[in-house]
């Protein structure tokens, strides 16, 4: 069964969210050319992950075999985490753009999700990622436009550090999509103007799945 992990980041309901609106219009593309498909939703603003502890990343790095049972209780919410990136096939991420990158609650999950042993491994002092054959679309919502060739896309460090860390877990197959200049409805331009080239490129995706 077709599996897609849905997860949002924004603080804000999707009434007032770009990028939660944009994923919803993305889960229900998707629902729609994968009638038998099934959608794991995660909201990360809702889970409130912590950062990691002393006792984490020592359980982290003890084999599994010798975990007492205190590690293993700091490791369950990791476990699940991970277990929802290995049951689907593709991963939509809703981003906003907080201070030129991500989230923290994104940062703070993928702590979480990045575990040697689990998504990646060192085999003969190389790193390989885990998460192969996984497709990942960012939906990310910008305040200001940061996109490749425009002035400000040096300031964009939402993207690189993003096809760094999910290529470092395997996933390579990356698609952004970006809700830019979301500031401008401040000054009057229609929510819809501003999100219309975004939904056109989800719809793309699909049209040419």
């Amino acid at each position: 069964m077709p599996t897609l992990l849905h997860i949002n980041t924004s603080p804000f309901p999707a009434s007032s969210s770009y990028s939660r609106q944009l994923t919803d219009e993305f889960v229900r593309n998707w629902q729609e050319s994968h009638p038998e498909g099934m959608v794991i939703a995660r909201d990360l603003a809702a889970s409130r992950l912590q950062p990691p502890t002393a006792e984490f990343i020592v359980a982290m790095h003890t084999p599994d075999a010798s975990r007492t049972a205190s590690q293993h209780a700091a490791l369950a919410v990791s476990d699940e985490l991970i277990a929802e990136l290995k049951a689907a096939d593709e991963y939509a991420l809703g981003v906003s753009m907080h201070n030129f990158s991500i989230p923290s609650s994104l940062k703070l999950w993928i702590d979480q999700i990045a575990r040697a042993g689990k998504t990646f491994s060192y085999e003969n002092g190389k790193p390989e990622g885990l998460l192969r054959g996984k497709k990942a679309t960012f939906l990310v919502a910008t305040g200001g436009v940061y996109e490749q060739g425009t002035p400000m896309a040096g300031m964009n460090f939402i993207e690189p550090y993003l096809r760094s860390v999910f290529g470092f877990l395997g996933v390579v197959d990356v698609t952004f999509i970006y809700a830019a200049g979301t500031m401008r409805e401040r000054y009057g331009v229609d929510r819809a103007t501003i999100l219309q080239p975004a939904v056109e490129s989800i719809h793309a995706q699909f049209q040419t799945a």
